[in-house]
């Protein structure tokens, strides 16, 4: 899966958002904050073929936290970006 075309990350006064920009998301109506992590993530899957696997590589590479708790965290923030409508 891929980030939609036309969703960026925007840091905003300190603050991380994904905002819709262009026709395509012109009935997109709302802003998704995300944190430093989930930030870090969406720079590094963006214009990139992605899954909760690659996900799980970026934190282990980035972060000191246990294989386990990278895949259950990956696996959540994938679930999110899906269910936001945020991946094709």
């Amino acid at each position: 899966m891929r980030i939609k075309k036309g969703f960026k990350l925007r840091e905003i006064m300190g603050e991380f958002a994904v905002i819709g920009e262009g026709l395509e998301q012109v009935n997109f109506n709302k802003i998704i904050s995300l944190n430093s992590t989930a930030a870090y993530i969406w720079k590094e899957i963006e214009g990139r073929d992605f899954d909760a696997d690659m996900v799980a590589d970026l934190l282990l590479a980035k972060y000191d936290v246990e294989n386990e708790r990278a895949i259950s965290d990956a696996t959540a923030l994938v679930q999110k970006l899906v269910e936001n409508g945020l991946t094709e």
